[in-house]
Order: C-alpha cells, then sequence, then structure tokens
C-alpha cells in the first residue's frame, strides 16, 4: 500500500479511535488546536521543519519543497512572534499541502480562514518573525510534545492532532475500521447496557 493510499485512508479514520489504539504518547497536547473551525479532517505524511524562537525562515522555505499532500509540521515553541501569514498559507494551499501543524503562532487568521487552509497551532498574534536561521529540513522534531519524523503520517481533526508511526501506519488501518465498524453497529442501548456492567463490577471491586 502506497503512503498515499494509507494517508486517504487514515483521514477516514478519527482522530479519538487512533488516539484509542496508539495512546498518549502518539497526541500532541491541547495548545495545538484548530484556529478556525469546525476544521476538515486531515491525513498526509509529516514535512517537518525546525525553526528557532524568532525566526521562521525554514518554514517559509518548507512550502516551495513539501510535496503535495503534506502536513508541514513545525517545531518552535514561540509565543512572540508569528511563522506565518496569509500569503505563506495561500501558497502552500495553491502547493498541494495539506494543513500547518505549528508548536507556535501565525497570524492573519481572518485570510486563512477564507481560504479553507486547516492550521492547528498554539494561537495567534500580528507580529512577524525573522528569515535569518537556515537549518536542514526533514529531520526528527518535536511539536506539541510529540517526536515526529518525516513520512509519519499526521492526522488532524477539532478533537487533536495524532501521529501515527510510519512503520505502523498500513497494520493499524485492521484495527481502526474494525473498531469503527464496532462502534456503528452497537446501539447506544447495547452501549448503555454494556458500559453499566462494566462500571457496577469495577465498583464492585
Amino acid at each position: 500500500m502506497t503512503d498515499t493510499v494509507i494517508s486517504a485512508a487514515l483521514r477516514d479514520v478519527p482522530t479519538t479511535t487512533l488516539a484509542d489504539l496508539l495512546g498518549r504518547e502518539q497526541v500532541m497536547d491541547i495548545g495545538i488546536r484548530p484556529l478556525w473551525g469546525p476544521p476538515p479532517r486531515v491525513a498526509g505524511p509529516a514535512f517537518t521543519v525546525s525553526c528557532p524562537p524568532g525566526d521562521n525562515l525554514m518554514l517559509h522555505a518548507a512550502i516551495h519543497r513539501a510535496a503535495p499532500g503534506s502536513v508541514i509540521v513545525v517545531e518552535s515553541g514561540d509565543l512572540d512572534h508569528a511563522l506565518a501569514g496569509g500569503n505563506v498559507c495561500a501558497v502552500a494551499r495553491r502547493n498541494g499541502v495539506a494543513a500547518f501543524v505549528a508548536d507556535g503562532l501565525i497570524r492573519d487568521l481572518g485570510e486563512v480562514r477564507e481560504l479553507g487552509f486547516p492550521v492547528f497551532a498554539r494561537g495567534i498574534i500580528p507580529i512577524p518573525g525573522a528569515k535569518k536561521a537556515v537549518r536542514p529540513l526533514n529531520e526528527p522534531v518535536r511539536c506539541g510534545g510529540v517526536r515526529v519524523e518525516p513520512g509519519d503520517v499526521v492526522v488532524a481533526d477539532e478533537e487533536g492532532v495524532v501521529v501515527v508511526p510510519h512503520a505502523r501506519a498500513e497494520e493499524l488501518l485492521p484495527a481502526a475500521r474494525a473498531r469503527l465498524a464496532k462502534e456503528a453497529e452497537e446501539t447506544l442501548d447495547d452501549w448503555e447496557k454494556a458500559h453499566r456492567a462494566k462500571i457496577d463490577a469495577l465498583l464492585r471491586g
């Protein structure tokens, strides 16, 4: 199965399901959230970027280098300067980038919302960063507390952001589909009955 097919398949899987299967260590912290909503669910291979505080050069370089369908994932942590604005997001969208997931801030939120370009980040600020620091692209980064390797599949929706390790992505799909199928077949009455039995057993214990 190609990476494109895997990413497309994972786009149909809610982040809640993936979080249940992968555990807390693959889920970004609550600060990495959609900046407009409700956002579409996005999934794509990570194109990773590292920007030091106060600088956004490498994100600006990445929008011209990331393959279509990629999710650009940015390590920064800077809460004083914007990593990107409306024009950067517009060019990224035009070049086929699926979304930004940034451990930092952006600006021009109104323009980004109007574009319909998904951005998951810590917030907004009107002050732009500098463009001086050259760093390698597509190296491992940390974003929202999760290590992200280039090519890992990043799935993001209104519930949060989950990083599916590339080596586990294909094998995870059958389990995710099985869980979703089971949930679709289960009525609320069935769920309530099983849930009550489970809770009562735990309380008795």
